[in-house]
């Protein structure tokens, strides 16, 4: 009844709350993605969208949708598995940026190794910059991180979301606009670091780092503290820290992609490399959307 492709399609779309993003992520037409929704829409007999020029939002229905299309699509998944005999083996040595520590990825790792259990998954938290470096160096064979949309593509790649970037900080904390700002950020390479300087540099804003660290839970720490400010995803804000109010006058950061990229150093684990991507974008609205 309903056809694997409009579901990934649907998946796609309800991730990224984007028809020209899911049409970007699937390498396909905006218009061949509408048209797989609104087959899809016809199918179902319900609207699983609501949208206007400037937003679309997930109808009750569609929320609905979510659920049975993760599950219809790995029970094909699976399907296709058993009949063409194909059982994946072999290392997988995959990078995560600790954006994701606190989101459900976790559960995702679970489900890729309860469905093969003999891919040996080896998996390294670092910086999104360090992971880059490691997957270009051949040292990763595949990775999930944040990326600059205006980065040079060396990876094969697919976008998970794009989003944008905020200043977060604790509740009512207000950087006074007479002091220079207090920061909170990674050490290089982190994004991150390099987008807060650099719109501040571009505002002519003066600034301090008041903690650096390289773990995330060191700069919630800081930052729930109320030592500070940091720039972070806005579908990923932690609990306990909000949105610096635009009132504050920090200037816009920017955006960010994330991207789930493949290495180019080891053909043997391109199989279970991308049966991982699989999981990760069937799955990508459980890495943010519960954090918008």
């Amino acid at each position: 009844m309903y056809d694997p492709t409009q579901l990934r399609t649907f998946l796609s779309v309800a991730q990224t709350l984007s028809f020209t993003q899911a049409a970007r992520r699937l390498g396909l037409r905006q218009s061949t993605v509408s048209q797989h929704v609104r087959r899809l829409e016809d199918a179902t007999g319900r609207q699983l969208f609501t949208r206007d020029t400037h937003s679309v939002e997930l109808t009750e229905d569609g929320e609905a949708m979510l659920g049975f299309a993760r599950r219809i699509l790995a029970a094909h998944e699976q399907a296709t598995q058993f009949f063409t005999g194909t059982r994946l083996r072999g290392r997988l040595r995959f990078g995560a940026s600790e954006d994701f520590v606190l989101t459900r990825l976790p559960e995702i790792l679970e489900r890729f190794r309860h469905e093969h259990p003999e891919v040996d998954l080896e998996l390294t938290v670092e910086l999104s910059g360090t992971l880059h470096e490691q997957l270009a160096a051949g040292r990763l064979d595949l990775v999930l991180a944040k990326r600059r949309p205006e980065d040079p593509r060396a990876d094969p790649h697919r976008l998970v979301w794009h989003d944008e970037l905020v200043w977060i900080g604790a509740p009512g904390l207000r950087p006074d606009p007479d002091r220079p700002v207090p920061l909170i950020v990674y050490p290089p390479p982190g994004i991150t670091r390099a987008l807060a300087l650099r719109a501040l540099e571009r505002q002519g804003r003066q600034w301090r780092v008041v903690c650096t660290s390289g773990s995330l839970n060191g700069l919630l720490a800081a930052a729930r503290a109320g030592l500070g400010v940091m720039v972070h995803a806005r579908g990923l804000i932690p609990p306990g820290l909000v949105r610096v109010p635009e009132r504050a006058g920090l200037p816009e950061p920017g955006e960010v992609d994330f991207v789930v990229a493949h290495g180019r150093h080891r053909p043997s684990a391109r199989g279970a490399a991308d049966a991982l991507t699989a999981a990760i974008l069937a799955g990508g609205d459980r890495l943010h959307r519960s954090g918008r």
